[in-house]
């Protein structure tokens, strides 16, 4: 047995690069293109552990509500049905609310809080402890080979899901600064809401194996993708102080 690490095995090292990994990449990309202010190293570092909690959170919340919609719809939890109306009331709901108040309690009223895309930064910081968690609990539960999809399917997805949400709390925290309450709280709703709606989209169309959701599935994927990698950059490049 080879150790590179005090304590840690060849395999277990190459184990946790698989699972880490593209969380990192993805953050270190959304870290660099921030174009005016660097956020704080330990603002960010006590973001990815709110993402940690959040998984956390949200493994037992699911749980419950899984056993709650079973109980009181009927419906077979091996089901199509299920799986899609779990996905959109119970998983996107859960999860994306679990990461956002979490986030929130750090960030909202946090002096670095001062420019749009901040709340990008913020967001996806979170989302991909989160991702880097729950990829961890995969890993161990069905062997480093599923972490190879997830990298660049599940990971990306997250980022996707915090870009939508962080472009509107970013948006809101100017609004809040000039004193329009009511249109921050509106804009911070429709931004939690869309993350959930493509949560949903994502989760449902990846477990209901049909050849309609398999294409929806793709199409999926590829708004993911532009979201990460051409909405990002566009409001990068818009980015604007608070003040």
């Amino acid at each position: 047995m080879f150790f590179v690490l005090p304590g840690l095995s060849m395999y277990f090292q190459m184990f946790l690069l698989l699972a880490l990994l593209p969380a990192i990449v993805l953050m270190v990309y959304i870290y660099r293109l921030d174009p005016i202010d660097k956020e704080p190293d330990g603002l960010l570092w006590t973001l990815i552990i709110q993402g940690v909690y959040a998984a956390l959170v949200s493994s037992l919340l699911e749980g419950v509500g899984m056993n709650v919609l079973g109980l009181y719809t009927g419906l077979d939890p091996q089901s199509a049905s299920f799986e899609i109306v779990s996905d959109f009331l119970f998983v996107g709901v859960i999860e994306e609310g679990s990461k956002y108040w979490l986030m929130s309690r750090k960030t909202w009223n946090n002096l670095a809080f001062g420019c749009r895309f901040d709340g990008v930064v913020y967001a996806v910081f979170t989302s991909l402890g989160f991702a880097a968690a729950e990829n961890l609990m995969y890993g161990f539960m069905y062997g480093p080979g599923v972490l190879f999809a997830r990298a660049f399917m599940a990971i990306p997805a997250h980022m996707g899901f915090a870009v939508l949400f962080g472009l509107f709390y970013g948006q809101a925290k100017g609004m809040s600064v000039r004193g329009q309450k009511v249109g921050a709280g509106v804009l911070i709703a429709v931004g939690y809401v869309l993350s959930v709606l493509l949560h949903g989209l994502y989760d449902s169309a990846a477990m209901v194996g049909t050849n309609d959701s398999d294409a929806h599935f793709l199409l999926v994927v590829v708004v993911i993708y532009l979201v990460n990698f051409v909405l990002t950059r566009q409001a990068a490049r818009n980015d604007r102080r608070f003040a």
